[in-house]
């Protein structure tokens, strides 16, 4: 691996945090309203409003604000929630560990639908089977993830009470239960994600088997599905993991849906409530989290190409 190449797109990840911090601070201290609006109520007058922001630090200049919330990032300490007065830690870890489990199970549902889906899509093309493989990608692609959710509820819990209709339950209480609660879930998020990750499976397999080389291992016996298992793994694999570095952002945003459909107390659940609540620390800090999380997965994504494509070494870093 080549440790430069690497570096400098970790430079360049440092950079991009940096400048998404400063958006993300500008756009939240945008958003009109106030939290002391909030806190005092309607009939609170002007002198009141601007004493609960002093106290509050809201009154003082945007960049001094900037640097003591990033700096308070930087060693781990978030601040306080301007609404509850609680420690952010707290407030936004428990509700992480909620949504990553979500994410994980939605983009493991993603992986297990597409995979099988897109490559039976691309090799039995010619066929009925594979006809109807791209049909049933195409219709996953027309429903949105919470249209999928009420569906799977009315199915599995409403009609067979199979599983919960919604909630969850931490892993350290009960696996069994924590299991069940997200099983709705992930499917309702991956099933939509697996059906558009499919297509682009198609699209490699299909172009990896259009390969001379391909055409050389059909010749000398290997079957069509034997070949590429063999052979087109990899090649499929580079063109895969670009997509689901992509598709990270939007599992971010599908996941906030499916966790309101499911009454799941998350991170995007909480996102909704601190902005409605005008708590801009909370906010902010929620965001960069996301933000952060999006820009990391993408920078692992590019590193993982070198180990998947060695041709891919020594140019990471100009990707």
């Amino acid at each position: 691996m080549d440790l430069r190449a690497v570096a400098r797109r970790f430079g360049g990840l440092l950079v991009s945090l940096l400048v998404a911090s400063i958006l993300i601070f500008l756009a939240t201290n945008a958003l009109p309203g106030s939290v002391a609006h909030v806190l005092l109520g309607t009939q609170a007058g002007p002198e009141e409003i601007a004493a609960l922001e002093h106290r509050l630090g809201l009154d003082r200049p945007l960049p001094v604000r900037y640097l003591e919330w990033v700096i308070g990032v930087c060693t781990g300490d978030f601040g306080n929630s301007l609404i509850s007065g609680k420690p952010l830690v707290g407030e936004i870890l428990p509700k992480l560990a909620v949504s990553g489990w979500l994410i994980v199970w939605g983009m493991a549902v993603a992986l297990l639908v597409a995979v099988p889906l897109g490559a039976h899509a691309a090799l039995k093309r010619r066929r009925v089977s594979g006809f109807l493989s791209s049909a049933a990608s195409q219709i996953g692609l027309s429903i949105p993830s919470f249209w999928a959710a009420m569906w799977l509820v009315v199915l599995f819990a409403v009609q067979l009470r199979w599983l919960p209709a919604g909630g969850y339950v931490p892993l350290t209480k009960s696996p069994g239960q924590w299991a069940s609660h997200l099983i709705l879930p992930a499917l309702s998020l991956g099933l939509v994600q697996g059906s558009l990750l499919s297509r682009y499976v198609r699209s490699a397999v299909i172009e990896v088997t259009s390969e001379d080389w391909f055409r050389t291992a059909r010749s000398v016996g290997w079957s069509r599905t034997g070949a590429l298992l063999r052979h087109g793994t990899r090649n499929v694999a580079i063109s895969l993991l670009t997509v689901v570095g992509l598709q990270v952002a939007t599992l971010l945003v599908g996941a906030i849906i499916v966790e309101q459909v499911f009454a799941i107390q998350g991170l995007g659940s909480r996102l909704l409530l601190a902005v409605s609540q005008r708590d801009l620390a909370l906010v902010q800090t929620i965001v960069l989290l996301l933000v952060w999380a999006v820009l990391v997965i993408n920078f692992l994504v590019d590193a993982l190409y070198q180990a998947v494509d060695p041709r891919l070494r020594g140019r990471v870093g100009a990707v």
